[in-house]
Formats: C-alpha cells, sequence, structure tokens
C-alpha cells in the first residue's frame, strides 16, 4: 500500500524537460501535489536523483508566461518519471497554481505526442508564446 505525503491531482498538461539549462525532452504531467509530480516521457537519458527543471504554461490564462519548476528524480517507469520538489529551491506560488490548475482543468486526451517531433512543436509553441 501506497502511503503519500500529500493528495495527488490527475491531468494533463504538456512540457518541456531540461537537463544543466539546455531543453533536452517533452512530456506531459499526469498528476501532480505539492511534493512532486509523475511525467510521462519516452526521454530515458536520466538517471534517479538527477535534478531537472521543467518549463511549462497554463494554456488558458491571460498571459502566455513560461513557468520553471526544479525537481529531483525519485521513480523511473517505462512510462515516465517521478519527480520531487523537496530539497530544491522552488516557488511554492507556482506549484500550488499548478496543482490546482490541474484539479479544475482535467482534460481528457488519447494520448500525448512524445518524442523529437512533438519536442519540437512544443518548443515552437513555448517560443511563440513568450513573443507575444
Amino acid at each position: 500500500m501506497e502511503h503519500r505525503l500529500s493528495k495527488r491531482t490527475d491531468g494533463k498538461l504538456g512540457l518541456l524537460i531540461y537537463k544543466r539549462g539546455m531543453p533536452v525532452a517533452t512530456g506531459q504531467i499526469r498528476d501532480a501535489s505539492k511534493r512532486g509530480l509523475f511525467i510521462a516521457t519516452d526521454h530515458t537519458d536520466i538517471q534517479l536523483n538527477q535534478t531537472l527543471e521543467i518549463e511549462f504554461r497554463f494554456p488558458d490564462k491571460q498571459q502566455n508566461q513560461c513557468r520553471r519548476l526544479k525537481a529531483q528524480v525519485v521513480r523511473k517507469t517505462d512510462n515516465g518519471l517521478g519527480v520531487d520538489f523537496d530539497g530544491v529551491e522552488n516557488d511554492d506560488f507556482t506549484i500550488a497554481a499548478l496543482v490546482q490548475w490541474l484539479g479544475k482543468h482535467r482534460r481528457p486526451m488519447s494520448g500525448f505526442p512524445v518524442g523529437q517531433h512533438a519536442y519540437e512543436s512544443l518548443k515552437e509553441d513555448f517560443y511563440e508564446a513568450t513573443q507575444r
């Protein structure tokens, strides 16, 4: 039986994964809590205990500002990564806003494109949003 320290909120939101300041992959948040996330991704060049940055934006917000959080990889599966916010410096307001947004916008999706093509497309979307 699992014992979580904080409640998980299911949801779907695309993101970019950064290593050492460089974007390396796309993913999709599948669930979140104030302590961490599960990210669906097919990117495998990530190690346990590695610190990553994730970048996302809320698609329905007036401001198309990208948000970035740091997280430590605590679990790897064939479907993605479990990351933890503890032990890294983050903006608690951004984490709370993310969990709240996911709770309000449970969007049905049959899947999320991952891989190089999806990465390029998502990167272009993020760039366009920041240029508005």
